[in-house]
């Protein structure tokens, strides 16, 4: 990137992921109050600790708070099992790891849940603290291991899916016009980015003719009053600001607070040396990319560019 107050050596989509300073969620159920009181006091320190004293009331509370991730259950409670309750819990929340705490020797449940992938552990009572802490920091890892990657499977997929739809229209478009919002829509969809512009340029000049996507609407378009803009066009280069808050540069412009937009990549768009537009991506939080996406950008932007220049000879013919 040319904008030297922005930093581009790592891509994390705008903050989906959580923040390591960022306390996980788990789910203690026990339909006595002292071991409900305890669990509490046992992982505070580390977790947002939820509490709920049977398994009806943690199904609520789950559909209140969505997913956690760790559920520590009893088993023997009144009304529904710990082993049913983690049942109907796997359906919605499949990342979610579950530990059963058990007095009694229901190994047949057990056995069944543990098999089923339901359950993770199970911790006899009375339960040690000391082992029970240990056993839900590893439930924690795991959950942030499957999140991990349940997340790279969807990157991929959407990837996959950018990169069919732009060989898609490279082969059928029939205009120049055909070409624009389907691109900005799998841009702006890949990248979870809040909107995306894709605009024509003739003689370094911004044209009228565009394709604009957003998940929220309408999409107000300010890229000719944009500094950003201005600069990827003179100099041929990739600019962003990922901060726009926290750019001196930036962080004063009506048009970015107006959008609310608080981070900016725009990208020329160049077939054989000749700029035929850019592309905008546009956050309403600060975000930072990956070099794999940096990548993947400049791939799809090729791709982009051998569409319009498809559609300029189509024209011309």
């Amino acid at each position: 990137m040319n904008n030297p107050n922005v930093e581009v050596d790592t891509i994390n989509r705008p903050l989906s992921s959580r923040e390591r300073n960022q306390k996980l969620k788990i789910l203690v159920v026990d339909d006595e109050q002292d071991n409900l009181d305890l669990l509490y006091r046992t992982f505070r320190r580390d977790f947002n600790v939820l509490k709920a004293d049977s398994g009806s009331n943690a199904l609520q509370l789950l559909e209140a708070e969505g997913e956690v991730a760790v559920i520590i259950s009893d088993q023997r409670m009144p009304e529904m099992k710990g082993t049913e309750f983690l049942s109907r819990t796997v359906p919605q929340f499949p990342d979610t790891v579950r530990i059963i705490l058990t007095g009694f020797t229901d190994i047949e449940d057990l056995v069944e849940a543990i098999n089923a992938g339901q359950v993770f552990k199970y911790i006899t009572k009375p339960w040690d603290s000391g082992e029970l802490k240990e056993v839900v920091q590893r439930a924690a890892a795991t959950y942030d291991l499957l999140k991990q990657r349940t997340e790279e499977l969807r990157r991929a997929n959407s990837q996959m899916h950018l990169l069919t739809v732009l060989v898609e229209v490279t082969q059928v478009a029939s205009s120049l016009e055909a070409t624009l919002i389907p691109i900005a829509k799998a841009f702006s969809e890949t990248f979870t980015a809040d909107s995306c512009i894709v605009q024509l340029i003739e003689g370094n000049t911004l044209t009228e003719t565009q394709g604009a996507y957003s998940d929220k609407g309408v999409v107000d378009n300010w890229l000719s009053q944009d500094p950003l803009a201005k600069n990827a066009i003179a100099t041929g280069q990739i600019q962003s600001s990922l901060n726009i808050p926290k750019d001196p540069n930036l962080n004063s412009l009506t048009h970015y607070q107006a959008a609310g937009v608080e981070a900016h990549l725009i990208i020329p768009i160049i077939y054989r040396q000749q700029m035929l537009g850019v592309l905008s991506l546009q956050w309403q939080e600060p975000c930072y990319l990956r070099a794999d996406e940096l990548k993947l950008i400049h791939l799809s932007v090729e791709l982009i560019a051998i569409a319009l220049s498809s559609s300029y000879r189509g024209l011309e013919v």
